[in-house]
């Protein structure tokens, strides 16, 4: 039984909390769309980030500091925390100043970068890639696999390999598009517990409404 529990411990991707802050590898940039966060979560908390005026596509989740295997989270710093008039100054690309905040917390801590430096890192980051403009162009829901939605990021970002960019899914639909980024916001490959495409062939796609 020991031995199952050591190998298990091996195979689960290393989560670390509490950690020093600005020690980790490279970037996860996640970029959710915003219309299958709010069908399947955000309309049901009446969420801002979902009212059509805002015209959401692909919103900025978060930038994650990550290890080669495993990530830190919730890190010890000596940076002051967010003003709300900061966080709120990202729900321009990140939908709400709460999620910002959450980011913050959970992420921005781990960087070793003042709370305005990381939100600027972030939306530096989330200017470097092109988001594609096919999936705007959508009037209805569509089912398609998950593979198309990570051609058509690497279509419009040339720079992309296949091994810095992964597609996830949750519930039957598209959920992110997760990229691979070095401190200096340049593509590179992600690490092993990072790659994990999803494998549907039928992923709903909702359009922006």
């Amino acid at each position: 039984m020991r031995w199952l529990i050591i190998w298990l411990m091996s195979a689960l991707p290393a989560l670390a909390e509490g950690e020093r802050a600005g020690e980790f590898d490279y970037y996860v940039m996640a970029l959710s769309w915003s219309p299958n966060w709010c069908e399947l979560e955000g309309d049901s908390r009446n969420s801002p980030q979902c009212d059509p005026r805002h015209d959401h596509g692909w919103i900025l989740h978060g930038l994650w500091p990550q290890f080669h295997r495993g990530y830190p989270s919730y890190c010890n710093t000596s940076e002051r925390a967010p003003s709300r008039s900061l966080t709120n100054g990202m729900a321009d690309i990140m939908g709400t100043g709460g999620l910002a905040w959450h980011q913050w917390k959970k992420h921005g801590t781990c960087t070793g970068l003042s709370a305005s430096r990381y939100f600027a890192v972030s939306r530096e980051a989330y200017g470097t890639l092109t988001r594609p403009e096919i999936f705007r162009k959508l009037t209805k829901d569509i089912k398609l696999p998950a593979s198309v939605v990570e051609d058509a990021f690497m279509k419009e970002n040339p720079s992309l390999e296949r091994d810095g960019i992964t597609i996830t899914c949750k519930s039957g639909h598209i959920q992110e598009a997760r990229i691979c980024l070095s401190r200096a916001l340049t593509p590179v490959p992600c690490g092993q517990d990072v790659v994990r495409d999803c494998t549907m062939k039928d992923a709903v796609f909702t359009p922006v409404r």
